[in-house]
């Protein structure tokens, strides 16, 4: 994709999900939503819910207001991911806190066996930092009183979504008509790209050993290079694994400190699922 034409030429996709908790790989989407926009128009748009593999918690449901008899007869995602697939082709997405986002989707399209898309993303958090002032924090909620749009119904994936994507038409405004998307990626601070979300078939064993052991409900006893215990082994239960322009991580419970805790994949040294 040429990424040097003004803003205006390009196809957006603006999207939301909705999950059954906070970590990909350990966690589903059960609600996705998004909105295309083409020369000023909304020209098409998603909303389903998707049914998980677990139940969701009371703390979850209290979140985005979704229950599991609202999901109990939804499809499952394999079900949608084409079809979510071709909703993004040829089309810069965006949304907010994309790297959240992007993680829970590209799970989905790599279990599917679906290519990552090679377009660049946005993401209207970052974007609003740089380009609207003057609010006490860059919520999508905050952004929305802000900057007086209709933000529809919180944290629904469709509302959600379409108000993601006013908040980067209000941020374009202050760009000015002569601002490249090349330009607009480089004012977010942080390229994303698809391809750095990546995770399902990485052929380093102790990450695939991870990935297994997320999926399974298994424990790993793990030596990690930092902390108060380096180089230590310990007993952990793995929660999700964080693909993250900041340091790629996973999330996980440990039996001896009794708390959920983020160990950077990078200092790691060795995992072994406990059977």
């Amino acid at each position: 994709m040429n990424l040097d034409l003004p803003l205006n030429e390009y196809t957006y996709v603006a999207f939301d999900t909705e999950t059954s908790g906070a970590y990909p790989v350990g966690h589903d989407i059960v609600e996705f939503g998004a909105v295309k926009w083409y020369k000023g128009k909304e020209v098409d748009r998603l909303q389903f819910l998707l049914r998980p593999r677990e139940l969701m918690s009371d703390f979850i449901i209290g979140i985005h207001g979704i229950t599991n008899d609202m999901v109990k007869d939804a499809p499952l995602m394999s079900e949608k991911i084409h079809e979510i697939h071709a909703f993004f082709k040829d089309s810069v997405v965006m949304a907010h806190h994309a790297p959240f986002d992007m993680g829970f989707v590209s799970i989905d399209f790599e279990k599917a066996r679906l290519p990552l898309p090679t377009e660049p993303a946005l993401c209207t958090s970052l974007l609003s930092r740089k380009w609207i002032h003057g609010v006490e924090n860059h919520k999508l909620q905050t952004l929305v009183k802000h900057m007086a749009i209709d933000g529809g119904q919180a944290h629904r994936a469709y509302d959600d979504a379409k108000a993601c994507l006013h908040v980067a038409l209000g941020c374009f405004q202050k760009m000015g008509e002569e601002m490249t998307l090349a330009g607009a990626i480089k004012s977010q601070g942080k390229n994303l790209w698809w391809k750095d979300y990546s995770l399902m078939f990485s052929t380093n064993n102790q990450l695939k050993n991870l990935i297994e052991a997320t999926q399974n409900k298994k424990d790993i006893d793990m030596i990690y290079q930092g902390g108060s215990a380096k180089g230590e082994t310990r007993r952990l239960t793995p929660i999700g694994i964080v693909r993250n322009p900041d340091g790629d991580y996973l999330q996980a419970f440990c039996h001896k400190d009794q708390t959920a805790k983020r160990y950077y994949l990078t200092r790691i040294s060795d995992v072994a699922i406990v059977f």
